[in-house]
């Protein structure tokens, strides 16, 4: 790479301050910032690989100016000017995508009853699971990509982003729902074993499909292992009106959260579920709780309290904080520790509840959360290794990993139901599995480095034709 100089093209006229948190380099011409191409991944807009990307904006890089983009991309140029497109430059944090990729990885392993593997996931070992890590990352991203866009007065256009990414979740959810009841449908016939549909409660839809069908469409009826993604369909909607919120009074929305997780566990508000009577695996009035202090840490709350972070006594409450749920967790398999447990005590911490996020969970993975963000900086050099490279690449791909997850752990579950085979069975095929899905994650990635191709149907602002005859 050359020695930076003074951009022949740039359009900045006028010194701005950095975006805190956000690595970047400065233009020799105007002391300004703008992120290289090898470091961007464009939300909501149109800019190709090659472009280079530069910040036009007060304070946060809304505006972005487009130059020196190879000639397969000027065409889409025009539109990526359009006062319909706006682009975010963000620098991806390959530590959320990693977190992500194990947390694919280990709910397909909880997935699987009685897998072996599934020992190695963290539910084995500690109150939070990787539902936790989910939801927060995913609020973390929300918060820390659509804040800036919302404070820079695009709060149209983030909203409109995210209600289409609500309605994309909403749309995986009903195709996976169709899919996976096929095959459980199909397993329990082909074996004439009733056991699948009752385990993974899809006997009254196969009895019932007319009524029940509208039911599942309302998100009320969901078989087991499908109620992560209505969560996130509730939490994405009301995204927009609470990161309007987070940005204009960030300590106060945060507070009227928790108010209301509090509110939610003493008066056992929920979503009305199917059959009547039931109520929604994950209470969505709890669990965003996890989701919007997610996104207020991406807004800049986590910078907040850094120093609290880094301090001695959270490390220290930190470690006691893991060490106390991993013995906990332990009584749970052993009578003998269970037995030195106080009677006192068992009554404070149990039930350990994940339907309305358990305090005790909250705070197990808030420990969890201070040892990752000390211990793992943002450019940890193992995070682009080839051997850490598959559980990052099904991090990127989060939601179809998930879909082909749940659609695995069924084959694999049944097949050791069908074909029992001891433990080296069990290990071959959840290695198998999450092959597949590392594989699904690399094809993936090939066909997004595969240029898009569409034609800007729009009024041209120009009256200059998009394509004019050659002269005789």
């Amino acid at each position: 790479m050359a020695a930076p100089g003074p951009e022949p093209n740039c359009t900045l006229t006028s010194e701005q301050p950095a975006v805190e948190g956000r690595p970047d380099k400065a233009c020799a011409g105007h002391k300004r910032r703008f992120l290289p191409n090898s470091d961007i991944s464009v939300r909501a807009g149109v800019v190709q690989p090659g472009a280079k990307v530069h910040w036009t904006g007060d304070r946060y890089p809304h505006n972005l100016s487009i130059t020196s983009v190879p000639p397969r991309t000027r065409w889409t140029n025009k539109m990526a000017k359009s006062k319909s497109s706006v682009s975010e430059a963000v620098e991806r944090d390959l530590r959320l995508d990693f977190l992500r990729g194990l947390g694919l990885w280990m709910i397909f392993l909880d997935h699987i009853p009685d897998d072996v593997v599934g020992w190695l996931t963290l539910r084995n070992y500690g109150f939070s699971d990787a539902a936790e890590f989910f939801v927060f990352i995913s609020g973390y991203l929300a918060g820390y990509i659509y804040g800036p866009i919302v404070q820079a007065g695009n709060f149209l256009a983030a909203a409109k982003r995210l209600l289409v990414r609500a309605w994309h979740l909403y749309i995986a959810h009903i195709l996976l729902f169709l899919v996976f009841t096929a095959q459980i449908a199909r397993a329990a016939r082909k074996f004439d074993n009733p056991m699948y549909k009752d385990e993974f409660n899809v006997a009254n839809f196969l009895a019932h499909p007319d009524e029940l069908i509208w039911q599942a469409l309302t998100l009320r009826y969901k078989p087991v292992d499908l109620d992560v993604l209505p969560l996130f369909v509730v939490l994405v909607l009301a995204s927009p009106l609470v990161l309007w919120a987070l940005v204009r009074r960030p300590n106060l929305t945060l507070l009227g959260s928790a108010i209301l997780y509090m509110l939610a566990r003493w008066f056992d508000w929920n979503l009305a579920s199917y059959p009547p009577g039931t109520t929604w695996y994950f209470n969505p009035f709890a669990w965003q709780l996890m989701f919007f202090f997610g996104a207020w840490c991406g807004i800049g709350g986590a910078t907040k309290i850094w120093f609290l972070i880094k301090s001695r006594a959270a490390l220290v409450i930190s470690v006691a904080w893991i060490l106390f749920a991993f013995l906990i967790v332990m009584t749970w398999h052993s009578a003998y520790l269970e037995s030195l447990v106080p009677k006192w005590m068992i009554k404070v911490i149990y039930p350990i509840d994940k339907t309305d996020l358990d305090m005790l969970r909250f705070t197990h993975f808030l420990a969890l959360a201070v040892l990752v963000s000390r211990y793992i900086p943002r450019h940890w050099g193992p995070l682009t290794s080839h051997w850490l490279r598959p559980v990052v690449l099904c991090g990127q791909h989060s939601l179809p990993n998930f879909c082909l997850g749940v659609f695995l752990s069924f084959g694999v579950h049944y097949l050791l139901v069908q074909f029992p085979g001891g433990v080296w069975r069990q290990i071959v095929l959840s290695i198998a599995g999450m092959a597949i899905m590392t594989a699904a994650a690399w094809v993936l990635d090939r066909a997004e480095a595969v240029p898009n191709l569409f034609v800007d149907v729009s009024e041209s602002e120009t009256s200059e034709p998009a394509m004019k005859p050659e002269p005789v």
